[in-house]
C-alpha cells in the first residue's frame, strides 16, 4: 500500500496553473526525487501535499488518511522541511527540536532522548543552548530537519534541503534520510543539483509547467530517452536550447 497517494492535485493563482493535475503514488521505503525548473510547481505541490496551501481540486492520502478531510491524523504522519524556515528563533536549538516532539505527543523522557541523539548526529549539541536567532542558515537547515523526524514520520517532504549546507553537513543529513528511508518512511525531494538526487533517489519525477512530465528510476528513464544521466534528462524533457554561436558574441569580444 502506498503510504503517499496524490491524485488531481491542481492550483491556480489568478490566471496563472501553478500545478496541472498532478497524480502520484509512493510505496514505503522509497526516496522520491522531484526536480524541475524555478516556477514547475514543485513547491506548490509540497505546500499542498503537506497542508500549508489548500489545493482547488485533488485529493492527499498520508498513510490512507485523507489530508484535508482528517488533517490532524493525516499531519501526524507528516514530516516537513520547506524551502522558506520560519523557525522561532527566540528558541534555542534544543528548545524548538523539544516544542516540535511535544507537539506530536511524544513522551517526555521520549523527547529527550530523541532531541539528543538527533542533535548529537547533526553536530549541534555544543550549540543546543544558543539561539535560533544567532544560527547560521546551514545549522538552521539542521535543526529544522531534526524537528522533522523526531516523530518518526511516515513520509517526509523537503523542499532543497541542502541549500546553503556545507558538504560535511550535507552529508550528515544524507546519513538522517537514509535512516529515514530504511525504516520504511517515503522522502520526497526537491532539488535543483541534478547530481545529488540522482545519487539518492530511488524514484525521480521531472515536473514541468504544473504538470509531471514523466517520473521512474534514474537508470529507466535514462534509457528510455536515450540520455547518458539525470542532467541530460533534464534538460530535453523541459525543452532548453543552448545559446546560439551569435548570443551574447560581444562578451567574447577583446576590450583592448
Amino acid at each position: 500500500m502506498p503510504v503517499l497517494e496524490i491524485h488531481g492535485l491542481a492550483k491556480r493563482f489568478g490566471a496563472k496553473v501553478a500545478v496541472a493535475g498532478i497524480d502520484l503514488e509512493i510505496g514505503p521505503g522509497v526516496f522520491y526525487g522531484l526536480v524541475g525548473p524555478n516556477g514547475a510547481g514543485k513547491t506548490t505541490t509540497i505546500r499542498m501535499s503537506v497542508g500549508m496551501l489548500r489545493p482547488d481540486a485533488g485529493r492527499v492520502l498520508v498513510d490512507g488518511v485523507d489530508l484535508w478531510r482528517d488533517p490532524v491524523r493525516a499531519k501526524g504522519r507528516l514530516g516537513v522541511l520547506p524551502d522558506t524556515l520560519n523557525l522561532y528563533e527566540r528558541l534555542t536549538g534544543a528548545e524548538y527540536v523539544d516544542f516540535a516532539g511535544h507537539m506530536q505527543r511524544l513522551p517526555g523522557p521520549e523527547v529527550v532522548r530523541r532531541r539528543d541523539e538527533l542533535l548529537g548526529v547533526l553536530g549541534l549539541e555544543r550549540e543546543a543552548g544558543r539561539l535560533i536567532a544567532d544560527y547560521s542558515q546551514g545549522m538552521r537547515k539542521k535543526v529544522a530537519l531534526a524537528a522533522a523526524v523526531i516523530h518518526s514520520p511516515r513520509v517526509l517532504f523537503l523542499d532543497e534541503p541542502f541549500e546553503s549546507v556545507d558538504p560535511i553537513s550535507a552529508r550528515t543529513m544524507s546519513e538522517v534520510l537514509r535512516r529515514v528511508v530504511a525504516g520504511g518512511a517515503a522522502v520526497v525531494m526537491t532539488s535543483h543539483v541534478m547530481a545529488l538526487v540522482e545519487r539518492t533517489s530511488d524514484l525521480v519525477g521531472v515536473i514541468h509547467e504544473g504538470r509531471l512530465v514523466t517520473q521512474g528510476s534514474v537508470d529507466g528513464l535514462c534509457r528510455r530517452h536515450g540520455v547518458a544521466d539525470l542532467d541530460e534528462l533534464f534538460y530535453r524533457l523541459i525543452g532548453v536550447e543552448s545559446l546560439a554561436a551569435s548570443d551574447l558574441a560581444w562578451l567574447a569580444a577583446s576590450s583592448g
